[in-house]
C-alpha cells in the first residue's frame, strides 16, 4: 500500500530502538529489509530510529533495504530525492524533525539528511516471487502487506523471511498480523504488546 507516514506504529519503533539496536550494535554489517516500503516514510523512520541508538561511526554499518512491488514506477525516486511535504512529516517529534531534516524557505517541503537517505537503498521486488532481495538480514520489517495475501501465500512468504534472516534474526510485522500457528518451532515472540519475532535456529 502507498498509504503511511513517518514514525507510523511508534510502539514497534520504540521497541525496535531500545531492546533490538543494542544486540546489534556489535555486529560489522547490520542489513534490514523492509519489505513493502511505499514511498519511504517507514525506512527513513527506521533509520532515524537506529541513528538515534547509536552513534555515527557505527550507524555507517547500516543498509535498509527498502523494497516494494511499485506500480506506479514512483517510489523510487521519491525515496532516492528524500523529499517531502509538510503533511508528511508533521506528525514526526519536532527535534527528530529538525536533527535529520532540512526545510524550504516557506517550510512546505523537508529534505531528510544526505546521512539517513544514503542508508537506505531501493529496489523494485514482489514478494510473491518468494526469493528475497539477500540473505543475512538482522531484520526485517513487514507492514501492511501480509494482509492482502491469501493464508497459503502468507506462509509461503514468512517462510521466505526466516530463510533470509540471520541467526537469531528479527521479524517485526503489522500489529494485527498474527504469526500463524506452523511457525511456532520458528520464530518466538520477544514483546508482549509488539508482533515482533526473534528467529528461532535449526528449524
Amino acid at each position: 500500500m502507498a498509504f503511511t507516514y513517518f514514525f507510523r506504529d511508534k510502539t514497534t519503533l520504540d521497541f525496535i530502538g531500545e531492546e533490538i539496536v543494542p544486540t546489534l550494535k556489535a555486529k560489522r554489517f547490520i542489513n534490514i529489509w523492509d519489505a513493502g516500503c511505499a514511498m519511504g516514510p517507514e525506512p527513513y523512520s527506521i533509520a532515524m530510529m537506529f541513528r538515534e541508538h547509536m552513534g555515527a561511526f557505527v550507524f555507517r554499518n547500516v543498509k535498509i533495504f527498502a523494497t516494494d512491488i511499485d506500480n506506479t514506477n514512483k517510489f523510487g525516486e521519491i525515496i532516492y530525492k528524500g523529499l517531502y511535504p509538510h503533511d508528511q512529516v508533521k506528525r514526526i517529534d519536532g527535534g527528530i524533525l529538525q536533527k535529520y531534516f532540512s526545510a524550504d524557505d516557506d517550510k512546505q517541503n523537508f529534505k531528510i539528511s544526505d546521512e539517513i537517505k544514503h542508508s537506505v537503498r531501493f529496489q523494485k521486488h514482489d514478494l510473491l516471487c518468494l526469493q528475497p532481495v539477500r540473505q543475512g538480514f538482522s531484520l526485517i520489517v513487514c507492514k501492511n502487506v501480509l494482509l492482502h495475501f491469501t493464508p497459503e501465500e502468507r506462509i509461503k512468504v514468512m517462510r521466505m523471511f526466516y530463510e533470509a534472516l540471520d541467526d537469531n534474526g528479527f521479524l517485526a510485522l503489522e500489529q494485527t498480523q498474527k504469526m500463524p500457528d506452523c511457525f511456532a518451532d520458528c520464530f518466538e515472540s520477544i514483546s508482549s504488546k509488539n508482533q515482533i519475532f526473534r528467529k528461532r535456529n535449526g528449524s
